[in-house]
């Protein structure tokens, strides 16, 4: 069988290239060494945080080591694109009321189908009693990633 073979050639992937290889410094510089009168970039260590967003180094005060322990409380703040606090522990009978703090609608909605919530938009509450002892675990419907977790206590 004969293959046939075809060379693309594309002129601004070529062009970038040249352009690409004329960047790193004046003339004549050494790749790797500082020229006096210009700045360096500091390098990145593999637990740097993008700009504008914090992060804690592991094994910091503070910095997370697993799942958040549940708390016991009656209010969940929908705020920063997450549920807080993540894990909930209520008694049944406990009506539980999620509020919207986003500028971003959000729904609170049981993966079991238990519960689910209208569109909330900021400012808005939900409310949910729980009547049953059990683990509920929840999302946003509008962003999935959004997940946290009921655990009702008989």
């Amino acid at each position: 069988m004969r293959q046939l073979g075809t060379t693309l050639v594309l002129p601004a992937v070529a062009a970038g290239i040249v352009i690409l290889a004329g960047c790193g410094g004046p003339a004549g510089a050494v790749p790797g060494t500082a020229v006096p009168g210009t700045a360096v970039p500091a390098p990145v260590s593999a637990g740097q945080a993008m700009p504008g967003m914090s992060m804690l180094p592991a094994g910091a005060p503070g910095a997370a080591a697993g799942p958040a322990a549940p708390v016991a409380t009656d209010a969940v703040s929908i705020q920063n694109f997450a549920f807080s606090p993540a894990t909930v522990t209520i008694r049944t009978g406990t009506t539980l009321t999620w509020t919207n703090r986003d500028q971003d609608p959000h729904t609170v909605s049981a993966m079991s189908g238990a519960f689910h919530s209208p569109t909330l938009n900021t400012g808005q509450s939900y409310q949910h009693t729980f009547t049953t002892p059990g683990r509920f675990d929840y999302l946003c419907t509008i962003h999935p990633f959004m997940t946290a977790t009921v655990v009702v206590a008989p």
